[in-house]
């Protein structure tokens, strides 16, 4: 892989790729999940599975490398952007380079650690908790920071208000807080079962063995990883893949179930982003290779209709018409409406429709769309094609955000396709809700189009190439990037776009270390909490010692070998099951929907809830297993909710 760097007069930092053909493995997850569009929301938050008896991913023709007859097409879609800006005066996104130390700070700040540098911040929890829940790598990267806006106050002449990194990450008296600080963590309960993957006592397990190249390792901190393999415990060597058969990436069944973005709730997803944070920094700290964010100034943009407007914004108009929209409106029916009539076209989304018509087209969406009178049974599919491509580049901001923009080009410096995948999974969970969902539903329709690739000759490569300028040349930054820039960019974008359509039910995971993390985290708040109320009740009479009692939740008072499932929506408010080694989180769906006839929810939008303990609220992959689930959270309440009630 050939990397070259330049700077536009902006100061933006932009990276060109030029491919060295390597091939993709397909990836093998243990879970998979086929859902119906629901109203007002596209399919973002389970993945869609393959046909029966039909693998994934099956290579057709030769085209698992990006050669230049492929590259062909992602140059006339430039063409045909090109042709868009000239008939256009958009105004550009305005980009604010952080000055000396600004950058620490809004890096601190976002990671929830404001405390470290401005005694008046308040992070809503103990710092002190959060930082002992970090891995040797994750705190290495935080002391990184925290020294180099020591060193940029003490330029400055300022007062010295940062504390000395010593003193952040001294040992504590508690030893139970000194583990994970420095060495790689552990997994809560100590003994995960982990079918593929290791994670006994050698580096093998740790994700440095010749024989994991094809595991994707959960447990065990990306970073952590990525250093293993940097202390030669593996060769870093580049590696063609074999052009006969592609390998695939192996995820590991966890008992204790997969966790998808979107299945926390609000609370604990704030200490994911926190957390991810620090870890998407150290992972290219580990790399050595830096990683530079930016921010948008602010800029005039419209405040209604369908194109051109920032997606917060659409998003908002269409919820105060379908509550829960979590995709917008117009993306989901022009999807829908080529996936019901136009996958089986050739070349569906390489096809360009008519630019006048495609304009015409545009403007009547935009006075009819909303009063249900526009024509849909008359749109052509490539004209409908051609609208999905135009609204994604006529997004004032990017689609991946302005912040993390330069941070997904950079994902292809990463030495391997594993340490790559880690980088893109951990910034699919920075992105915005709104843009992770818009982006999920946008890979799960173009996934559609690709199994559909006999008759529509759309590849896994052709889609990519056609869409990566989509995605990447939009309508903020057009007038930043040359057209030798364009060029030079073209093969790198068209495979960050072709790993985030490949592996995209993987990307929009948790890793199971960063919930681990959590987990530790509202433990020790909670065991605070408990120290704090034993100090109140010394000061208490008896008698409300006594009252206070009697108010806590009971716990499960079951006879032995048998669980309650509370149902508070529904009829039946409870349901004792026999909790067996085999019993699954489906298991319990099913026996409810058995024995509670008169729920009118559809299955696929009832879910089981993990709630309490050291997790404030989880929705459960259908294939977690109970048993493990409670030895890693003794004190959580199983739940049955409807999705669409259920707490975020």
């Amino acid at each position: 892989m050939i990397m070259n760097r330049q700077q536009s007069d902006q100061g933006v930092v932009l990276t060109a790729f030029i491919s060295n053909n390597e091939e993709l493995p397909a990836v093998s997850c243990s879970r998979e999940h086929t859902e119906s569009h629901k109203m007002g929301q596209y399919n973002v938050q389970r993945s869609r599975g393959p046909a029966a008896g039909k693998s994934p991913y099956q290579r057709c023709n030769s085209q698992e490398s990006l050669d230049e007859k492929v590259m062909v097409d992602y140059f006339k879609e430039l063409e045909i952007i090109q042709h868009t800006r000239d008939t256009e005066q958009p105004e550009d996104v305005q980009l604010k380079v952080p000055d000396e130390g600004e950058q620490e700070e809004a890096w601190l700040t976002e990671a929830g650690l404001a405390t470290l540098f401005d005694e008046s911040a308040t992070d809503g929890e103990d710092s002190i908790v959060f930082l002992s829940t970090l891995t040797r790598t994750q705190a290495a990267a935080v002391q990184r920071r925290v020294e180099t806006l020591n060193q940029t106050l003490r330029k400055r002449n300022k007062p010295h208000s940062v504390p000395d990194v010593r003193d952040i990450f001294k040992p504590s008296s508690s030893s139970e807080n000194t583990a994970d600080v420095t060495s790689p963590e552990r997994s809560l309960g100590d003994t995960p079962e982990v079918q593929t993957l290791g994670n006994g006592a050698g580096p093998e397990a740790q994700g440095g063995g010749a024989d994991n190249e094809t595991d994707i390792n959960l447990e065990v901190s990306f970073s952590e990883q990525a250093l293993i393999y940097k202390e030669g415990l593996k060769v870093a060597q580049p590696r063609r893949e074999a052009d006969d058969r592609l390998p695939d990436f192996k995820v590991s069944q966890d008992k204790t179930g997969q966790t998808r973005a979107g299945d926390l709730s609000t609370e604990d997803m704030k200490k994911v982003r926190r957390l991810v944070v620090i870890e998407m920094s150290a992972l290219f700290d580990t790399c050595g290779i830096e990683m530079k964010t930016h921010k948008a100034l602010k800029m005039k943009v419209k405040e209604s209709g369908l194109f051109g407007v920032p997606l917060p914004t659409l998003l908002e108009q269409d919820q105060r018409r379908i509550p829960g929209t979590k995709v917008p409106l117009v993306l989901q029916h022009l999807m829908s409406h080529i996936e019901e009539q136009g996958l089986d076209i050739e070349g569906v989304l390489r096809i360009p429709g008519a630019a006048t018509r495609v304009k015409s087209v545009c403007q009547e969406m935009e006075q009819k769309f909303y009063d249900g009178m526009f024509p849909w049974e008359s749109l052509k599919q490539h004209d409908a094609a051609s609208v999905l491509k135009l609204f994604i580049r006529e997004l004032p901001f990017p689609l991946l955000t302005v912040e993390y923009f330069t941070a997904f080009l950079s994902v292809l410096k990463l030495p391997t396709k594993k340490q790559q995948l880690q980088a893109l999974n951990l910034l699919v969970l920075l992105l915005p809700e709104h843009n992770r969902d818009t982006l999920k539903a946008l890979m799960e329709f173009f996934q559609s189009v690709i199994d559909h690739k006999d008759k529509n000759k759309m590849t896994l490569n052709n889609v990519a190439v056609v869409m990566a300028p989509n995605i990447f040349m939009c309508k903020g930054f057009r007038n930043k990037i040359s057209e030798q820039e364009e060029f030079a960019m073209a093969t790198g974008t068209a495979n960050i776009v072709r790993l985030l359509i490949r592996y995209q039910n993987l990307l929009w995971t948790i890793p199971k270390f960063i919930l681990n993390q959590v987990r530790k985290q509202n433990t020790e708040n909670q065991r605070k909490m408990n120290r704090d109320r034993a100090v109140k009740k010394l000061l208490k009479k008896m008698t409300h010692d006594r009252e206070k009692t009697s108010d806590k939740p009971e716990k499960n008072t079951e006879a032995e070998g048998f669980i309650r499932v509370q149902a508070p929506q529904f009829s039946m408010v409870s349901m004792a099951v026999q909790l067996t080694d085999d019993l699954k989180a489906s298991d319990v769906l099913t026996r409810f929907l058995t024995q509670e006839r008169s729920v009118t929810v559809k299955r696929e939008d009832l879910c089981l809830f993990e709630t309490g303990g050291n997790i404030k609220e989880r929705c459960l992959d259908e294939e977690t297993y109970i048993r493990a689930l409670l030895e890693l959270n003794p004190s959580a309440e199983l739940v049955l909710k409807s999705v669409n009630h259920a707490q975020g």
